[in-house]
């Protein structure tokens, strides 16, 4: 399979604070690809650098486009990355809480708009059946994610599994080949995770997108990943899939505790 992303040798320095240290992994084409690792392993250091919001102190972070060239993207201003087909979440949640469900999700679609300043205050035909547009593909979105019923809530009133979706439906409306999910279940109970499970799955085999998910819920972990990536103090100590890291004795005791011997 192809590989949609690269990272190769990376390094992110915190003064004399190393946070991820000669770091390297990889994400193809329809993968999901799991990052585990305690708290302070340098995970969410690492999707920080690939969605520009740090840039590496050394290294490269490579994407591959669907039906483009190879390129890197370090020094890339994060609204350059997704605008080249990155999208992701955070692990606390960073909606609009005064805004409705459909214009969080309106808001995500803006970087593939082609209207400008001078489109918004002349308002040709372009603009409004583009607008028009927008709006339709949000609410699409948002029946694909099972969100349409809350279509005209504000974000702020919706429950907080609703909520972790909402963010996915935004990520989703910048139209990205790499979702990449920060502790998508952190807050969640049983059966909200389940829902998590069954949509990350579909978002993956019916949208055709290729996910990179930092998580500690390990059931989840287990019964997502392709792949699965163990980091710890900004070092890959090990990787494999699920059966592998489950017979990784290190990993068990570490990570992932004795129920999974």
């Amino acid at each position: 399979m192809n590989k949609v992303l690269e990272v190769k040798n990376l390094r992110m320095n915190f003064g004399g604070l190393s946070a991820i240290d000669t770091f390297n992994l990889d994400v193809s084409d329809g993968e999901i690809v799991a990052v585990i690792g305690p708290n302070g392993a340098g995970k969410t250091t690492l999707f920080n650098c690939i969605t520009g919001l740090y840039t590496a102190s050394s290294g490269d972070i490579l994407i591959s486009p669907p039906d483009k060239k190879t390129k890197s993207i370090i020094g890339f201003k994060p609204n350059i990355i997704t605008e080249s087909g990155l999208a992701r979440t955070f692990q606390n949640i960073r909606l609009f809480s005064n805004m409705t469900v459909l214009e969080n999700v309106m808001i995500g679609r803006h970087c593939r708009l082609n209207s400008g300043i001078i489109g918004a205050i002349f308002r040709p035909k372009t603009t409004v059946n583009e607008e028009e547009q927008v709006v339709q593909d949000s609410y699409d979105i948002l029946e694909k994610i099972g969100l349409e019923k809350y279509v005209n809530e504000f974000a702020k009133n919706l429950p907080y599994g609703a909520q972790r979706r909402l963010e996915i439906a935004r990520a989703l409306a910048t139209d990205p080949f790499l979702l990449l999910l920060d502790e998508p279940a952190a807050g969640m109970n049983m059966q909200e995770t389940k829902e998590l499970d069954d949509l990350i799955l579909k978002i993956r085999d019916e949208e055709k997108i290729s996910i990179l998910l930092i998580e500690h819920d390990m059931s989840l972990v287990m019964s997502l990943s392709d792949r699965i990536i163990v980091m710890d103090y900004g070092k890959n100590i090990a990787q494999g899939n699920p059966a592998e890291i489950k017979r990784n004795t290190d990993v068990i005791k570490a990570y992932l505790g004795e129920t999974f011997a």
